[in-house]
């Protein structure tokens, strides 16, 4: 197999462009389209189709990009695990988590973790998507359920609860809740049922559907729910890791909750050993020692 031939393929097939590909290798067209009519006549296939806008792969073309990124994948895990430093953490971090999380608990932390490693290069991809970390759609995850994933290190983080909150202001100027039917008289903020969310979320917004919500706000993800509560607009349901960075919530009906949500911390197996993923990890681990310590100060006596 010429693994030459086969990194031009994937060039090739991933910009849909012999000139684009050229450019991207520092090879002229024609010597990328040498490189693939070879390939091809050593497969006796055709791997792309010819049009006026591009190529395009064929069925046979689909098969080998898709073994060429899943080798394009590995190799940059060990690449990654190379150039990891036994002294210094550098490099790129591709950390992926949900928006809700990503934004209102992970993201403020981030200042810290660049004050103590400032050539770290961190990518947070935000999204309810589970990626695949064994084919390096990322580095390092944190999900609220355990990862089924095969070759996966993981580890529980913590607990979240979804709960009821607004500010004082609006309470104050709405009154307060001291029975569910007194919902009647305020507007619920929410993620929207057809949104992604997890399941303990969801079945708290049906339990608040069930009664008679006269005035109803959506949002797709708990950022959006979180400004609408802080511009006064109602009572929201927001997990509970918020309340440490926003004072100015109030709990509204303590009684009402959620079931618990795991928050798990996941990576592959083959990158046990990065200094990066250890940095993180750690750094991770101890600000949820350090929330859990303030959230005890808060409610002792």
């Amino acid at each position: 197999m010429d693994w030459d031939k086969l990194r031009i393929f994937h060039a090739v097939a991933d910009a849909g462009s012999l000139t684009h590909a050229g450019d991207t290798l520092h090879l002229s067209q024609s010597a990328v389209s040498r490189q693939i009519r070879a390939l091809e006549e050593s497969f006796n296939a055709t791997l792309f189709h010819r049009h006026a806008r591009g190529l395009i792969l064929t069925e046979q073309g689909e098969l080998l990009f898709d073994a060429t990124k899943s080798m394009n994948k590995r190799l940059e895990a060990a690449s990654a695990r190379i150039k990891d430093s036994e002294e210094e953490v550098f490099g790129e971090l591709r950390v992926t988590t949900t928006t809700g999380f990503g934004t209102l608990w992970l993201a403020p932390r981030l200042p810290k973790l660049y004050e103590k490693y400032p050539d770290l290069k961190i990518d947070l991809m935000l999204e309810e998507r589970v990626l695949d970390l064994p084919m390096r759609e990322a580095d390092i995850a944190i999900r609220m359920k355990e990862p089924s994933q095969a070759d996966l290190i993981r580890k529980k983080l913590m607990t979240v609860r979804m709960r009821l909150y607004a500010t004082q202001k609006y309470m104050e100027q709405n009154g307060t809740m001291t029975v569910m039917e007194d919902i009647s008289k305020h507007r619920l903020i929410c993620q929207s049922l057809s949104s992604a969310q997890v399941a303990a979320g969801s079945s708290l917004v049906q339990h608040l559907l069930t009664y008679d919500v006269p005035s109803l706000f959506t949002v797709n993800n708990y950022f959006g729910v979180l400004q609408g509560v802080l511009n006064n607009l109602g009572i929201g349901i927001l997990p509970d890791y918020v309340t440490e960075d926003f004072p100015d919530l109030v709990r509204v009906m303590p009684e009402v909750e959620s079931a618990e949500v795991p928050v798990f911390l996941a990576y592959p197996e083959e990158l046990r050993q990065s200094k990066r993923i250890s940095a993180f990890r750690d750094f991770v681990q101890d600000e949820i020692i350090a929330h859990r310590r303030k959230l005890r100060e808060a409610n002792a006596p």
